[in-house]
């Protein structure tokens, strides 16, 4: 059972109709019971990293989430704040992280901008994969995806880095460790590229629920 996380902060919509698109059955909750029957999880999010964290323990989730996600190495999806949630700190707030990746959170720093660029870093954007994985599966040549964000994710252990984006200078993406993964961008936003991902994962998922462990990063196959 595939469920979407709702900590009252994500873009709930969207993602439950793209997975109709892949004709996949979600559920959308908050109740501890759903998750705890999950075999794979969505974490979306839109807004401040201290209020997804506050949301997440004041519903209850935030326990639950570790033991499934850490102890029982169920598939996780972080979308945006999401992914920003599973670091261990945010420069946008004073709350600790999830942990879950040895990563901190920091605001884009313009000085380090070439040219004078907006933030929130908002559009379409390529992406570059930085090791093979299922996740990117199956598509020819450069993909890209919508992005809306002021802050990023910087992880302190390259090998959990899994694409990279350029804006002003490269910053991380994607993140992977074992079956934690999470993206920067909005996959439910960026149409065939998202759809890809979205249809990736949840081939990921399955090949997790067939194994007694976490999978470590996949070979890709190209299609055609």
């Amino acid at each position: 059972m595939l469920v979407i996380v709702d900590y009252k902060m994500g873009n709930i919509g969207s993602i439950t109709n793209i997975l109709r698109r892949l004709g996949v059955e979600s559920i959308v909750s908050s109740r501890r019971e759903d998750i705890e029957a999950a075999t794979a999880l969505i974490l979306p999010g839109v807004g401040a990293f201290d209020h997804g964290i506050r949301q997440l323990r004041d519903l209850g989730i935030a326990p639950v989430l570790q033991r499934k996600v850490v102890d029982e190495h169920t598939p996780v999806l972080g979308i945006c704040l999401g992914m920003q949630l599973m670091a261990g700190r945010s420069d946008e707030g004073q709350m600790p992280g999830l942990g879950w990746v040895d990563a901190e959170v920091k605001r884009f720093d313009p000085q380090q901008f070439d040219s004078p660029l907006k933030i929130p870093h908002m559009g379409w954007n390529y992406i570059e994969p930085k090791q093979p994985h299922l996740l990117f599966d199956g598509v020819d040549g450069p993909q890209r995806f919508y992005f809306v964000h002021s802050f990023h994710v910087c992880c302190r252990d390259a090998s959990t880095v899994l694409a990279e984006a350029e804006y002003g200078y490269r910053f991380t993406a994607a993140v992977c460790r074992d079956n934690i993964l999470g993206v920067q961008f909005h996959p439910e936003k960026s149409h065939r590229y998202g759809l890809s991902l979205l249809a990736n994962y949840l081939r990921y998922c399955d090949h997790v629920s067939s194994e007694s462990h976490p999978l470590p990063a996949l070979g890709t196959r190209k299609a055609g």
